[in-house]
């Protein structure tokens, strides 16, 4: 991570008082501003429709960081600074005149101006063009768009389009907090710097890959929004995706952000289709009713508020994909993710192959394979699971865990995935951000299953809330002989 090195700059943030500014962005930038402190001018502007005033904002985001940040990041003196370069505008994003509002908070020199569009992908056209009327978008601006954009191919293109009129690609930042995650990019070097791994990084070692990001909450009052997306675009068409690529990508010829993003485009190219009848076979489209989790009742996805009773939307989705490629030929990754799960956590789980010829007896008479587990979230870590020998006589056989994960930092903080990206576009660095190709080549292979649901009469298959998801995700992995990697509960 980059120091922020008394950074100066205008950050203008759409949608500044959602729940993704609250929870996330604003809590970034506090976490930057603590590490060095930015310059006296510069601005953090935040836009909303409400009609507040400054001080009553002040209050809201002041409340919100206490709440969201750990005990120990909070410091009054600290935020009293913070909240010096804090600015609130009230603008309805679909009339053009009510931008003006902007000016009077905009700087007139030639410091970087970052637009960050935090709302909903269909206004992003509109802001763009209000902006550009104006004469508010220079040289130096960076536009960041959250995810999803669009909701299919066609509408992501209408997008593009849009935002081409008025910023050049390089000017475009598509954001996807996980790539901002330490333990993805230690994952890079893990492969990349480590002939121990790269060697074996193929299909004659691996034998098939998991990547599941589970949630143990449901919709938490955005039901409107989850009626809109589902899991399907939610998750998978950008993190799923975007995570798999990192695990499956050729090495780069160096570090320059569009090598990287290249080698992640051929493994997006290389995805074989999910189509027809494939789709019943390798995709499980679930929903959650009534259940349990971490002891306390849930209600079903279609009892939340804002939430259709009769929702046929997706809140789990599991998947197999194929890459055709020389590299992970007959390599099956295994993808999940879902709401109202047992537990909070993202890992990949690299499986490695059985040795050809067990000789050592165990307790169950099984082999024990390898595994390679990363974490990245609650706790990022990445373990190593080999077999040893039990102490004692005899060669009885267990699995022990060999912790990769880098441990002194001194006092040193990690940064949190959004404080890395944020600063990454403060920095004009748009490694960890996807390019306009990778986008559509998502949509692109997402598409057919999202085609086959909206004409399908059939309803998603139901779990209850505080199980792994649908019987039929089980049977995905159980027809190949293989389970799901649980962790520890």
């Amino acid at each position: 991570m980059k120091e922020s090195g008394n950074a100066l700059f205008d950050f203008i943030l759409f949608g500044g008082s959602g729940d993704l500014a609250l929870r996330k962005l604003l809590p970034a930038l506090y976490h930057l501003y603590r590490s060095t402190p930015f310059q006296p001018a510069a601005r953090i502007i935040s836009v909303g429709r409400s009609l507040i005033r400054r001080e009553s904002y002040l209050e809201k985001v002041e409340a919100k960081l206490q709440q969201f940040l750990p005990v120990e990041s909070w410091d009054e003196v600290s935020w009293q600074q913070f909240a010096k370069h804090l600015h609130y505008v009230s603008i309805d994003a679909h009339r053009s005149e009510s931008y003006r509002a902007l000016k009077e908070h905009l700087s007139t020199d030639e410091r970087p101006r970052v637009f960050y569009f935090s709302t909903h992908s269909s206004l992003y056209g509109t802001i763009a063009a209000s902006l550009g009327s104006h004469g508010f978008i220079t040289p130096s601006s960076r536009v960041v768009l959250e995810k999803p954009v669009g909701r299919h191919l066609a509408s992501a293109l209408v997008i593009s389009g849009q935002m081409s009129n008025f910023f050049t690609e390089s000017q475009i930042y598509r954001i996807d907090h996980y790539l901002g995650k330490e333990t993805v990019q230690n994952l890079l070097v893990l492969r990349f710097a480590n002939p121990l791994f790269e060697s074996l990084w193929n299909h004659h070692y691996i034998d098939h890959i998991q990547i599941s990001i589970s949630e143990s909450i449901g919709v938490e009052g955005r039901g409107e929004f989850y009626e809109e997306t589902g899991a399907l675009r939610d998750i998978v068409q950008n993190h799923l995706l975007q995570l798999l690529c990192i695990v499956a990508m050729e090495p780069p010829p160096n570090l320059d952000a569009d090598r990287i993003r290249d080698e992640k485009l051929k493994v997006l190219r290389s995805l074989r289709p999910v189509e027809n009848g494939n789709i019943n076979h390798q995709v499980v489209r679930g929903q959650y009713t009534a259940g349990t989790v971490d002891g306390k009742t849930c209600p079903g996805y279609c009892e939340e508020e804002g939430v259709s009773d009769t929702s046929n939307v997706e809140t789990f989705v599991a998947l197999k994909v194929l890459i055709d490629n020389m590299r992970w030929s007959g390599v099956p990754f295994y993808l999940r993710t879902g709401k109202r799960l047992p537990r909070r956590s993202c890992e990949i789980v690299v499986q490695f192959k059985e040795i050809p010829h067990w000789i050592f007896a165990s307790a169950k008479g099984q082999m024990m394979n390898n595994q390679l587990v990363i974490t990245l979230q609650p706790n990022e870590s990445i373990t190593l699971k080999l077999c040893g020998k039990r102490f004692g006589p005899g060669m009885d056989v267990r699995t022990i865990d060999l912790n990769l994960s880098p441990t002194f930092r001194g006092n040193k903080r990690s940064p949190e995935a959004y404080e890395r990206l944020l600063l990454d576009v403060i920095n004009g660095d748009p490694t960890l951000f996807l390019r306009q190709d990778e986008l559509e080549q998502a949509w692109l292979w997402v598409d057919p299953i999202l085609n086959h649901w909206e004409n399908s009469s059939a309803p998603p298959e139901y779990y209850a809330a505080g199980s792994w998801g649908p019987a039929g995700s089980t049977l995905l992995l159980a027809q190949d002989g293989r389970v799901w990697y649980e962790g520890v509960k």
